[in-house]
C-alpha cells in the first residue's frame, strides 16, 4: 500500500556532496516524520537525520553543519543534501517515514517505514 524508493547515491570523492531523495507513494493519508538513516557494513544503523510535518529537523552529531534534510509535503518527498562528504559516510542511506494509510475503508498507522536503500560510497 506504501512505498518509499530513495535515489541519488553514488560514488563520490572525499570533499564532493550528493543529494538524496525519496518519494513516497501508495494509499497515504497522512506523513509525520520523515527520516533518513544508514548502516555501514558490520555497523548498526544509525539515524542521520530527521524532519517532522511541520519543519523540526533532528541531525546525528557527526552529520551536523554538513547534512541537511528538508521535505516537499504536496510531492511527499524527503531530501538529504550531504556535502563534505568523508570516507566514513560511506554506507547505505534508508529513507524511512511514520505513514497513515488506507485500505477500503480502514486506516492503518506504521511507524518507521523503510525504502530499499540506496549505496553512497566517498572514495578517492
Amino acid at each position: 500500500q506504501v512505498q518509499l524508493v530513495e535515489s541519488g547515491g553514488g560514488l563520490v570523492q572525499p570533499g564532493g556532496s550528493l543529494r538524496l531523495s525519496c518519494a513516497a507513494s501508495g494509499s497515504i493519508s497522512s506523513i509525520n516524520t520523515m527520516g533518513w538513516h544508514r548502516q555501514a557494513p558490520g555497523k548498526q544503523r544509525e539515524l542521520v537525520a530527521s524532519i517532522n510535518s511541520g519543519g523540526s529537523t533532528n541531525y546525528a552529531d557527526s552529520v551536523k553543519g554538513r547534512f541537511t534534510i528538508s521535505r516537499d509535503n504536496a510531492k511527499k518527498r524527503v531530501y538529504l543534501q550531504m556535502n563534505s562528504l568523508q570516507p566514513e559516510d560511506t554506507a547505505v542511506y534508508y529513507c524511512s517515514a511514520d505513514v497513515t494509510y488506507y485500505t477500503g475503508s480502514s486506516f492503518y498507522t506504521v511507524n518507521d517505514y523503510r525504502g530499499q536503500g540506496t549505496q553512497v560510497t566517498v572514495s578517492s
